[in-house]
């Protein structure tokens, strides 16, 4: 069993576990998954499959980071039977049973998702890929480089909602952030100049589509399980949302890591940090001592939701680009939304990034002394064209 067995999911240690991990002995055959590709050889993915397949008594000596692992070899031969146009539970059908036991292992869902394809994947030689191309590594790499900072922003969100929106402490919070969401910017613009639109749409996108076990379909890897939509959730989803987003979000948490899922089920329906502060902001009037601080608060949120905001453009740009009709091989993403969703989130986005702008205008507009009223003489002085 591995000496990390228990430790939280996400961690440098246990993500190293994860990728370092070959319980299927499956480095040969993902090796050879890039050919088999190549040649649309459904007969050699299905025995490829089939091959790698433990037997119940092999799953329980099996640690948690090594279900991980073999949850996520065998996904690359799940998206890979799906993408030549056979179901994998019907061209093998003896690999449901492992499925489900590798997903209850694992707390997850029974097939491989986001975070098996790209964070758990080793580097090197070792790394699992559909087709081999570099494009191909590049999207993966994206979201590894996002991943950390981004988990870590999730638990900076957990302290957020605790937080007075007038403490000191409110305004450090977003500033961190800000930093840690600054990494799927960063993960965006490399995508942005290093991928095609069209190489993803055409050539990456049908290796994403979703797989039906026992009656119940589950979407392949996806951009859209990074869970973002988790950080939007607690800065103003929670309450200042439109039922699209809240389905797609619900749809989602299911393909997220188990901690995940307990933070969405506890920050689910309480109020939103803009609303809070937005709160704090009428309560104090204009007068309290804590204005400073509510300022600041305000300024760091508007930060982070900017930042947002700049992602979320860039992410709709490759999205129409790669989702136009003449380019598009499927109507919707790998994650289940339309680019007409990501436009809706967008612009709420941005809506939401000006509610917290204008209160820290608004702020300092009522710290100020009114201007007296004019009179009637000086009225007219004003409308009055100078020498």
């Amino acid at each position: 069993m591995s000496t990390l067995e228990g430790l939280e999911y996400g961690c440098p240690a246990q993500l190293e576990a994860v990728r370092s991990a070959d319980p299927l002995r499956a480095d040969e055959l993902c090796a050879r998954l890039r050919g088999m590709n190549d040649d649309a050889d459904v007969a050699a993915l299905a025995e490829s499959l089939r091959a790698l397949l433990p037997d119940p008594g092999q799953i329980a000596e099996l640690s948690t980071d090594e279900c991980l692992a073999a949850m996520r070899d065998l996904g690359m031969f799940l998206g890979s039977i799906k993408r030549h146009g056979t179901e994998p539970a019907e061209a093998v059908p003896e690999s449901l049973p492992v499925l489900t036991e590798l997903g209850r292992r694992t707390d997850m869902v029974p097939r491989d998702t986001v975070l098996h394809y790209c964070v758990w994947n080793p580097e090197g030689p070792r790394r699992r890929m559909y087709t081999g191309d570099p494009q191909e590594r590049i999207l993966q790499d994206s979201v590894r480089h996002a991943f950390p900072r981004l988990n870590t922003g999730l638990r900076i969100c957990d302290e957020l909602t605790r937080t007075d929106p007038a403490a000191e402490r409110f305004a450090a919070l977003a500033r961190e952030l800000e930093e840690s969401v600054g990494a799927m910017l960063e993960s965006i613009n490399a995508v942005m100049a290093e991928v095609s639109p069209v190489f993803f749409a055409r050539t990456l996108r049908p290796y994403f589509e979703e797989i039906t076990l026992r009656g119940r379909t589950y979407l392949g890897p996806a951009a859209a399980q990074v869970p973002l939509w988790l950080v939007d959730e607690v800065l103003w989803l929670s309450d200042r949302g439109v039922a699209e987003y809240e389905n797609f979000l619900l749809d989602s948490v299911p393909y997220g890591l188990p901690r995940w899922r307990e933070l969405h089920a506890g920050w689910r329906g309480r109020p939103s940090v803009v609303t809070r502060l937005v709160e704090a902001f009428d309560a104090a009037g204009g007068h309290d001592r804590a204005g400073h601080r509510l300022r600041d608060g305000a300024n760091a949120l508007a930060g982070v939701l900017s930042t947002i905001v700049t992602f979320r453009g860039r992410h709709y740009r490759i999205a129409r680009q790669a989702y136009q009709e003449e380019v598009r091989l499927y109507p919707r993403g790998s994650g289940g939304a339309g680019v007409d969703l990501l436009q809706r989130v967008l612009l709420l986005t941005r809506q939401n990034a000006r509610v917290a702008a204008e209160r820290t205008d608004q702020r300092r507009r009522s710290s100020r002394p009114a201007s007296p009223t004019p009179t009637p003489a000086e009225r007219t002085e004003r409308r009055t064209p100078g020498p």
